[in-house]
């Protein structure tokens, strides 16, 4: 059931002669305290919401707070008090962003609150995938350990990550973290991103010569399979693709082929192109020991939730406040 209530102006709170309607169409996908907002408003949260039900739940509302559910065009011509659409992530690809602007409504996202989470989830990936650490640790269970004739058996190739050479695809905040990172562990960086940066190397340079490769652009058309058959031909043997950014970065029927077929070395992703994944993605038929699958969970560290719903809040008293942040385009 949904969870509403009016709220009184704190102390300190922006002087305002009216009440703002706050509806946060999936709170289910934020796992976090998410404190009031200073000025008077009534707020109301639904754990899900299909598509279906977004224009009834918003009706009324001028301050939409959103995750993953879709706010395009048709849906916002039929909700003309709306006026901000707040997202709880860093991704805005679920909200018609010229269909907003075009009605006069702001959209803001959460920015830099994953410096954390997402570059130690990387790491964790780089380190279970290189060192064969899964499926060692299923050979243990299923008592093939007990079974062997010596103290140890090498079933499953194991490569050190110091000396490796770690691909970057996207180099932002999230990217220069990984990559300070990875160089503390010893490993190579090399860096690929659309914006000129000193130390850059072209795309076809990380293809070719990294051990990792770990992706951290936006999904954009230009973007969208921007590692398919022939990229992954040009790969190491024995190279291992990370993604953690957005599912569409990659084809996943192409990296499919690849794995079964030994084109590259493994893979770690924690997205996928449709999410929740429908049962003919061809990644999900695969079960072999070189490639993890995560449930977009990188960025979800408890500290990192508070992070994102702390600055969404703040993004939110912002926008009332006349001074709005983290506005999206």
């Amino acid at each position: 059931m949904p969870f509403c209530r009016a709220m009184p102006r704190q102390a300190g709170a922006p002087e305002t002669d009216m009440s703002h309607r706050i509806v946060f169409l999936d709170r289910e996908t934020l796992d976090a305290e998410l404190r009031r907002p200073s000025f008077p408003h009534d707020y109301a949260e639904h754990p899900v919401t299909a598509p279906e039900e977004i224009v009834a739940r918003l009706q009324g509302a001028d301050i939409a707070i959103i995750n993953k559910v879709p706010m395009r065009d048709e849906t916002l011509g039929q909700l003309p008090d709306l006026k901000l659409i707040a997202v709880a992530a860093t991704g805005t690809d679920v909200v018609d962003k010229a269909a907003a602007k075009a009605r006069g409504i702001t959209v803001v996202n959460v920015r830099n609150y994953a410096f954390n989470t997402v570059p130690e989830h990387v790491i964790g990936l780089i380190f279970a995938l290189r060192r064969a650490i899964v499926p060692y640790a299923s050979s243990v269970r299923r008592g093939d350990w007990g079974k062997a004739r010596h103290f140890c058996y090498f079933d499953y190739p194991i490569r050190d990550v110091a000396g490796s050479t770690l691909g970057i695809v996207g180099y932002g905040a999230l990217g220069k973290s990984i990559g300070q990172r990875a160089e503390a562990l010893g490993m190579r960086v090399l860096a690929y991103d659309v914006m000129p940066q000193p130390g850059l190397v072209d795309l076809d340079t990380i293809i070719r010569e990294s051990d990792v490769i770990t992706l951290h652009a936006p999904l954009t058309p230009e973007t969208r399979n921007m590692i398919g058959r022939d990229e992954l031909a040009r790969m190491k043997r024995d190279a291992i693709l990370i993604n953690t950014a957005r599912g569409g970065l990659v084809d996943e029927a192409a990296l499919a082929e690849a794995l079964q077929a030994g084109t590259i070395g493994g893979a770690g992703f924690d997205v996928l192109t449709s999410e929740p994944p429908r049962d003919d993605n061809p990644l999900l038929a695969l079960d072999l020991p070189n490639l993890i699958i995560t449930p977009h969970v990188a960025w979800a560290s408890k500290q990192a939730m508070q992070i994102l719903a702390d600055q969404l809040v703040d993004n939110i008293e912002a926008f009332v406040a006349g001074r709005p942040q983290n506005v999206v385009e």
